[in-house]
Formats: structure tokens, sequence, C-alpha cells
């Protein structure tokens, strides 16, 4: 299990270094050409936007498993362990419920836009809309690695390239 666990996390993070790396070089590339020759890629700020759509959707998972998203801890802090850890399973309910909800909408609107493209590349806007039913499935698949260790001590995953205390201490 801890195999495939490595390999879906080395996956989620490869695909979130490769659309870095296009949309960053797409767009390196239309300044440069729009500096040194007054012309500009006229797809680039498009495939730019959507780039970051799906990196956005997609690293949200990760994110998410080493406990850098926003959280406001303070009730969690006062409440005596037990009625923290029960907490803890209503908010593990509910986020479980909300990314299942994610998916279930994000198909819904991929089967919606299917007859619409986009502007400039003129591709479908499902491809688009993609990224939110498999980011959200990414977000539910991550939390149900880490959420037993969240439910019972409030930890996160470690990792030697993600730190979510690190600002923290600054």
């Amino acid at each position: 299990m801890k195999y495939l666990e490595s390999w879906f996390l080395t996956a989620n993070r490869w695909a979130l270094i490769v659309l870095l790396a296009a949309m960053s070089m797409i767009i390196f590339a239309n300044i440069s050409l729009r500096y040194f020759t007054n012309e500009s890629i006229e797809w680039a700020e498009e495939v730019a936007r959507y780039l970051m759509v799906w990196l956005t959707f997609l690293g949200a998972g990760p994110v998410l498993r080493y406990g850098g998203h926003i959280a406001v801890e303070n009730l969690q802090d006062s409440l005596p362990t037990a009625w923290a850890r029960a907490l803890r399973v209503l908010i593990a309910l509910m986020l479980s419920g909300f990314f299942c909800f994610i998916i279930w909408y994000g198909l819904i609107y991929v089967e919606r836009v299917q007859y619409q493209v986009t502007p400039t590349t003129q591709i479908s806007m499902s491809w688009i809309y993609a990224s939110m039913p498999l980011g959200g499935a990414l977000l539910l698949i991550h939390w149900l690695l880490i959420v037993r260790d969240y439910v019972a001590t409030r930890t996160f995953a470690s990792d030697s390239h993600f730190d979510a205390t690190a600002s923290a201490s600054l």
C-alpha cells in the first residue's frame, strides 16, 4: 500500500511540475516574442489561464495532505481531547462530502459544456472543466490517505519537500 501511495503522490507532483513548466514556458515565450518583435502568441494567454485552473485543482490534494490549507483551530484547541476528536470526525465527514460534491457537480459541468469551445484554441470546454472532478477525486484520495491520523491526533502527512508550519515560525 505504501508503494501505491508513494507512486500516486509522485505522479501528482510530476503532473503539477509539467503543468507549471508548460505554463511558465508559454508565458515566457509570449513576453519575449512581444518584447523583441511586437508580436504575440494569440493563444498563449488562454492556454496559460486554463493550465492555471488545472494546477489549482490538481494541486489542492497535496496541499491538503500536508495541512497547507487555511484552518481555524481555536475551537479544537479549547475543547477536551474527546470533544476535539469528535469535532475532527465531523470535519472529516463534511470534507469528504464536499469532495464528493465537487466530483459530482464537476461531472455535470463537464457534460453541460461539452459542445462549447474555447475562443482561441477551439477545444471543448469539457477539457477545462474536467479539472474539477479529477481534482475533487485527487482531493478525496489524498484525504482518505491521511484522515485517520488527522482524526486521531490532528496530524498531517510529513514530507521533506513541504512543511506547512515553516511560514508560521518566521
